[in-house]
């Protein structure tokens, strides 16, 4: 590759708040530092159809503050063969694209790192997924709007729990990471959390039944991580089987944990990185996922960021467990 002129943005995957504060971030640095910039719409399907615009400023202005991304998203099942990511480069040459950042989660990042590996190309990953489960970074973008999110949604459900004093259990988004649980479960007061880190072997509702309910505790709050087989529909259907005499309710939040402007901590964070994957290619690096790690901006090979596995703080487990007694 020569010289880097002009760099292309795309946002793939799920949406996730703070994603137009990342591709302002992106388009204004890029612009600063002497770049064309190029808006890809509908990620990496309208990357092999073409759908690019030369973004201006004015184009990311009045931006920061939605929700959602004003270059729409799709997932690409053809993008995932070889022959759609060679339509997707044939675009960017086509374009006079040299760089392109990719806004997105886990998937997002492993076709940069495909499509980098294949045609020797240089991409800058931004990490964008409500789900905070990318390597490297202590928090992603989208992450903390949803976690303030889904605190207030089970305080509200709080309020219905206990005036008919009745167990919830409430799903949340978060795949095979609990972090959205966890920490809304501590934020919200709830009795219990239940997600894939807990690998104590225990049955994690035994373990609730026994030390949630007993004394004067008439309600209960339990937040559950999604899953196809162990959601929070398993869990109330085995109260209702095992513990009849409960008053058992379901609540999935399902997509209105994406939604909403994005809080403050998630449009700095989005600037931040923006502003680092832009430095990122001035410095002459490729393939890495920007990151910021204790307040630092990291630059974190896509590797390391895909396939390592993002560890929570056990002792939160242990914290909820003191306070919901």
């Amino acid at each position: 590759m020569g010289k880097i002129r002009c760099i292309g943005v795309l946002t793939s995957g799920g949406d996730a708040p703070g994603m137009n504060a990342a591709i302002r971030s992106v388009t204004r640095a890029g612009i600063c530092n002497g770049y064309k910039v190029k808006g890809i719409y509908r990620g990496y399907d309208g990357l092999i159809k073409g759908e690019v615009k030369t973004f201006t400023t004015e184009d990311v202005s009045n931006i920061i503050q939605t929700g959602g991304t004003i270059l729409r998203t799709a997932r690409s099942k053809e993008f995932e063969t070889p022959a759609g990511r060679k339509k997707a480069f044939d675009t960017l040459q086509r374009e006079a694209i040299d760089a392109l950042i990719v806004i997105g989660g886990n998937g997002s990042l492993t076709g940069a790192m495909t499509l980098a590996e294949e045609y020797d190309y240089p991409c800058i990953g931004l990490p964008g997924t409500i789900d905070n489960d990318l390597y490297g970074t202590d928090s992603t973008i989208g992450y903390d709007t949803t976690l303030n999110t889904i605190t207030q949604c089970v305080d509200k459900i709080r309020d219905t729990a206990t005036s008919h004093e009745r167990i919830f259990f409430i799903e949340v988004m978060g795949r095979d990471a609990g972090f959205l649980a966890q920490n809304s479960a501590i934020a919200a007061g709830a009795e219990v959390a239940i997600i894939p880190e807990d690998t104590t072997g225990s049955d994690q509702l035994i373990k609730f039944m026994e030390r949630g309910i007993r004394k004067s505790k008439k309600s209960c709050i339990v937040i559950v991580s999604e899953s196809p087989a162990c959601g929070a529909i398993y869990y109330a259907d085995r109260v209702r089987k095992e513990y009849p005499g409960f008053d058992v309710r379901v609540s999935i939040l399902g997509h209105l944990q994406r939604g909403g402007s994005p809080s403050a901590r998630d449009r700095i964070l989005a600037s931040q990185v923006g502003v680092g994957a832009v430095q990122a290619l001035v410095q002459g690096q490729r393939n890495v996922m920007v990151g910021v790690r204790n307040n630092e901006v990291v630059y974190v090979p896509f590797i390391d960021a895909i396939g390592k596995r993002k560890m929570m703080d056990k002792n939160l487990i242990r914290v909820l467990d003191e306070l919901s007694i």
